[in-house]
C-alpha cells in the first residue's frame, strides 16, 4: 500500500475538482466535445473524479481499473458502431485514462491512447486542465474522424456533458 497516494486520495475532495474545473471551464470542455462530434461518428465522454473511494483505494485500484468501471457505468459501450470514448481523469493522481470501445480500439491500439493521455498529463502538471482536456479531446476527435467519418442522420447517441464524478 502506497501510504502516500492514500493520504492524496483522502485530502482530495470535490472542491478540488470544482476549483480546477469550474462551471466556465465544464462548458468550455462541452462545447469542444459537441464541435468534435459533428466531423465523426464517433461518441466522446469526458469524467473526473477527484479521488477514490477508501475501499478501492486500499484495495490498490488503479485509475484505468476505475476508468473501466466508469466506462461501463457511463455506457460508453452503448453506440451504434461500438466506437465510444472515454476521456477520465483521476485528479488525486493527476492521471488519465483513455478507454476505448473495441469498434475504435481495435483500429488503433493502446500506444495512440497513451500517447494521448500523455500529452494531457504534461499539461496538467503545468496546471492547464482547460487547454489538455481540450487538446486531448480534439486529439481523440481527429482519431474518430478518420476512422469514422460524419454521415448524413447522425445522432448524438450520448450527453456532451463532462461528468464530475
Amino acid at each position: 500500500m502506497d501510504f502516500i497516494r492514500v493520504m492524496r486520495h483522502l485530502s482530495m475532495g470535490r472542491a478540488a475538482v470544482r476549483r480546477v474545473f469550474p462551471p466556465r471551464v465544464l462548458n468550455a470542455i462541452e462545447q469542444a466535445i459537441r464541435a468534435t462530434e459533428v466531423r465523426h461518428a464517433g461518441q466522446i465522454r469526458f469524467a473526473v473524479e477527484a479521488s477514490l473511494e477508501l475501499a478501492p483505494l486500499l484495495a490498490g485500484q488503479t485509475a484505468q481499473q476505475r476508468a473501466i468501471e466508469v466506462f461501463s457505468t457511463l455506457r460508453v459501450w452503448d453506440t451504434e458502431h461500438n466506437n465510444g470514448v472515454l476521456i477520465y481523469l483521476l485528479l488525486a493522481d493527476h492521471d488519465v485514462e483513455i478507454i476505448a470501445d473495441r469498434g475504435i480500439h481495435v483500429r488503433l491500439g493502446r500506444e495512440v491512447w497513451e500517447a494521448i493521455c500523455h500529452e494531457m498529463e504534461t499539461a496538467f502538471r503545468a496546471g492547464h486542465f482547460e487547454s489538455g482536456v481540450i487538446a486531448g479531446i480534439h486529439a481523440v476527435g481527429e482519431h474518430l474522424a478518420r476512422h469514422f467519418p460524419a454521415h448524413d442522420g447522425k445522432s448524438n447517441e450520448m450527453p456532451d456533458r463532462p461528468v464530475v464524478l
